[in-house]
């Protein structure tokens, strides 16, 4: 009987040490992740429309944001506040004192401005309305002339006109491969689309050879830096020379 009593306390003490260092434990972890995980610096990939700045103060944003460890571990379970035009981040710790974020924009590829509510729809490759804002992002072209109902953020632009859309995104996707970008495009009569560029006009014509004249306008368009006209494209094609430009005062 005072055999078992005696193995009985020597168990509950080797729980009670064990917890013991169990406690102790978690303490010394503790006091590392909070002296050792200090957030130094923060490193920005991927972001054109925002400063690092900018990013850096949109995720460490509460009072223990200080601290590398917690901020990784808080991206991990929950999604960062809302930052117009951004897509996703992906966060990454890179050392105790360093945080590393990559950030995909949305791609943006023409803006259609609504002006009762004094918004830019922007929208993607899709035809999707990606983002309403009141902020004019550079290089995204302004879509004119079109007869567009009622935009819903997340939804296709309703533009009527069966095959107008489909015609618009194929333009702005080949601009977008050229690296061209016109302050505004112009959907006009007979379906025919204009592109202005500062103080020059080039009149593309109906929805045919997109691809080719956008390809041959990128040539083009450096050898009339300074100029102002219209650049005739409408009738061009790979087997003609028919481009003029018609300078103006």
């Amino acid at each position: 009987m005072r055999r078992e009593r005696r193995r009985r306390k020597k168990k509950w003490k080797m729980i009670g040490l064990t917890f013991l260092f169990f406690l102790l434990f978690l303490a010394v972890a503790a006091l590392i992740a909070f002296k050792m995980f200090t957030v130094e610096k923060v490193v920005v990939t991927g972001s054109e429309r925002y400063s690092d700045e900018a990013v850096e103060d949109w995720l460490l944003n509460d009072e223990y944001s200080w601290n590398s460890l917690y901020v990784y571990f808080k991206y991990k379970f929950e999604e960062p506040g809302e930052l117009p035009f951004v897509e996703s981040m992906n966060l990454t710790l890179k050392s105790p004192h360093i945080l590393e974020v990559e950030v995909q924009e949305k791609i943006l590829l023409g803006r259609v401005y609504i002006e009762t509510l004094g918004q830019n729809a922007y929208f993607d490759k899709e035809g999707i309305v990606v983002e309403m804002s009141s902020e004019v992002v550079e290089n995204v072209p302004k879509i004119n002339g079109l007869d567009v109902e009622q935009i819903v953020l997340n939804e296709k632009l309703p533009i009527k006109g069966k095959s107008v859309l489909k015609n618009l995104l194929s333009l702005t996707q080949i601009l977008k491969k050229y690296e061209l970008a016109p302050n505004s495009i112009k959907y006009g009569e007979e379906g025919n689309y204009t592109l202005k560029f500062g103080k020059i006009s080039v009149a593309l014509g109906q929805a045919q050879n997109f691809n080719a004249k956008i390809l041959r306008l990128s040539y083009i368009m450096p050898k009339l830096e300074g100029e102002k006209g219209v650049l005739h494209l409408e009738s061009w094609t790979e087997n003609t020379t028919d481009i003029t430009f018609e300078k103006t005062k």
